[in-house]
């Protein structure tokens, strides 16, 4: 089999293939795209070995998706006892036990486990290798076990799965002071009786401002800083207004423009110095958390040595195939998304490519990608963004629908945001959906349906939706189009023929 480039692989020129193979599948990584690529291995009846050197389940499970919307579900309840007098109930300051609540985030984690575990993967035909793995050649692994042992397993295919970690930028004095990543908080602030009074979150994208938001609305005071112009800068800039707008009234002091450049302790208290034009101001805290996003492990699993080229991700092909056409990556390792539903749709192509890969090969389809951030008002997109159409040169129409107009919105006081489409000029095809708003998340799904599927907005206009409810949102939109794009010629015509019908 050939490389993206036509060329063959270099592996029969450095490597005796073997005749024989101990395993169908050996999969570096328990995390979403692990767990996902060794279930479909299995269900195919292959043999296969998942390995894991930490913790099954991954980051999503242990660090990320799980105990973060724990968290933010806590902090909402928080927030709305402190605002229930919009409606027309007394509003008292709510007492937050910061212990009760990292030990709800950590039952929240302990119930989902089993999804994940080894008994689960067992059950299904998975072999589980508790330990780190490490390429020898392309077609064998040795893994190096939690006990002490080294067992070297040959396979017909392998799937890097190696998940990503926190980035820590090289700021003088912030390895010397301590600090959070959503790696390490959940177990450092566990026994916190109350929470940090005063919080810096570095980071202006999604994860920054999830933590921001709920750690103020959990009694810190937090500082969050970017050294960019504005938040969210992946979402167009009328979606990142409102949530940066929402932060400041939960009482985050929001400092874009603004670059960390050394941190320290003095006087009892540690310190964080920014740049703003040239200005210097010192922030002090009592915790900071670094969110200025994530990087693939990429080192310690041989992957260089057997030739496989790392940069910021795992180079591979449209089939999720490496120099190396036997060995394929997924995930973060592999980019182009760091999203857990992505590892997952992943998983699959780079499973069947690499179990059925030299009888029929599947490219990666990336056409429909939904994503959502998960603040208050929530942020959900799929396809393109006004600022990414007009990059692209892309001829679009926008068609807006506010939800302070819509019913269930305004009943549940949840009337922030909005639903943007953009469409190809006078037709109804989805180009891309932004939503800003409660649920915006779940919204957003049918949205994704109708753009996988190839349907317009027609089609979601004629769909009957429950009254009152959040998604009327989404035929509002489409009917707002609808009256958009009525034929005035026609309509004429219609008021004539109603008149001659009055007689």
């Amino acid at each position: 089999m050939d490389r993206k480039d036509g060329k063959e692989s270099p592996a029969g020129d450095a490597w005796i293939r073997p005749k024989r193979f101990d395993r169908n599948l050996v999969v570096i990584g328990a995390g979403s795209a692990g767990l996902v690529s060794a279930y479909i291995a299995a269900a195919a009846k292959a043999k296969v070995t998942l390995v894991e050197a930490n913790k099954m389940g991954g980051d999503c499970l242990n660090f990320g998706c799980v105990p973060s919307k724990a968290l933010i579900k806590s902090a909402k309840i928080a927030h709305q006892i402190r605002h229930a007098d919009r409606y027309g109930l007394e509003a008292p300051e709510p007492k937050v036990s910061f212990s009760a609540v990292m030990e709800r985030i950590h039952a929240v984690i302990a119930r989902i486990e089993p999804h994940d575990s080894v008994e689960r993967y067992a059950g299904l035909g998975v072999e589980v290798l508790r330990g780190y793995a490490r390429l020898v050649d392309p077609w064998t692994v040795e893994i190096t076990l939690k006990d002490g042992g080294v067992q070297r397993l040959t396979t017909r295919a392998i799937v890097i799965a190696t998940g990503a970690k926190p980035f820590v930028p090289e700021i003088p004095g912030l390895a010397e002071i301590g600090y959070l990543t959503s790696d390490t908080m959940w177990e450092r602030l566990r026994d916190r009786a109350k929470v940090p009074r005063r919080m810096v979150v570095l980071g202006g994208g999604p994860i920054g401002c999830e933590l921001a938001q709920s750690f103020a609305r959990l009694g810190s005071e937090v500082t969050q800083i970017e050294m960019a112009s504005r938040l969210l800068l992946r979402e167009d800039e009328d979606a990142a207004t409102l949530v940066e707008a929402s932060l400041k009234s939960d009482g985050v002091t929001v400092l874009t423009n603004h670059k960390a450049v050394a941190c320290g302790r003095g006087e009892g208290e540690s310190w964080i110095d920014v740049d703003h034009a040239g200005t210097i101001r010192r922030i002090a805290f009592d915790e900071i958390v670094v969110a200025v996003g994530r990087t693939p492990r990429l080192k310690g699993f041989g992957l260089e040595e057997v030739g496989i080229k790392v940069d910021r991700v795992v180079e591979t092909n449209e089939y999720l195939q490496t120099l190396h056409p036997n060995i394929l990556a997924a995930g973060d390792v592999a980019g182009p998304y760091q999203l857990t539903h992505v590892a997952g749709h992943q998983a699959w192509f780079a499973a069947i490519n690499a179990l059925f890969g030299d009888l029929k090969r599947f490219k990666t389809d990336y056409s429909v990608i939904p994503w959502a951030t998960f603040t208050d008002p929530e942020v959900a997109r799929v396809g393109l963004s006004e600022a990414e159409a007009r990059e692209k040169k892309i001829p679009y129409e926008v068609t807006r629908f506010a939800l302070d107009d819509l019913d269930r919105a305004i009943a549940d006081g949840a009337d922030r945001g909005f639903v943007k489409v953009l469409t190809q000029p006078g037709r109804d095809k989805i180009l891309g959906v932004t939503i800003v708003g409660e649920q915006a998340g779940d919204l957003i799904a049918e949205f994704v349906l109708a753009m996988k599927h190839g349907h317009g907005l027609g089609k979601i206009l004629g769909t009957i939706h429950i009254y009152p409810t959040l998604a009327e949102a989404n035929k509002m939109v489409a009917g707002q189009w609808r009256r958009n794009h009525l034929n005035g010629f026609l309509l004429s015509l219609l008021e004539r023929f109603q008149t001659w019908r009055r007689g």
